[in-house]
């Protein structure tokens, strides 16, 4: 028996549409991390990209668990002395809820070339409404 590595001419692609209402973060983003490296699939292999695309609904009512959103930070440096910035993530949900979910799936990606064209088929939005609709994205329901 002959082990099946997928073609990237080969692989079939569909979008997936997930809404955010009430999931935990956590388990949203590794679900749909799996997703995007197309581990629910029987072609799945490793070294190709046959994942498919995601959307994400309703991002500004993803939940966060415990005290999360009075103590969890969010840090970068702007390479100066003293250049240290944290922002709470309760700040961030409110100006750009699209962006933790973006930055909590990619950060269970591969940090290579092939993880970063997984991060490009993920799509966020932070209300009910998406400019996908002309691909017919299917609706899908995640534990959690």
């Amino acid at each position: 028996m002959k082990t099946y590595h997928a073609k990237p001419g080969e692989i079939e692609r569909e979008w997936l549409l997930v809404d955010a209402t009430d999931i935990v973060l956590g388990r949203l983003s590794s679900q749909v991390a799996q997703i995007l490296k197309g581990k629910h699939k029987p072609q799945y292999t490793p070294h190709v990209d046959t994942g498919d695309f995601v959307v994400i609904v309703n991002a500004e009512k993803v939940r966060l668990t415990g005290n999360k959103m009075a103590e969890k930070m969010t840090y970068r440096h702007s390479r100066y002395p003293g250049g240290l910035k944290e922002v709470p993530v309760s700040r961030i949900l409110e100006r750009h809820p699209e962006r933790i979910i973006q930055r909590a799936v990619k950060g269970m990606l591969p940090k290579n070339t092939l993880g970063r064209a997984m991060g490009m088929k993920l799509k966020v939005y932070a209300g009910p409404e998406h400019p996908h609709k002309a691909q017919k994205p299917r609706q899908i329901t995640l534990e959690g």
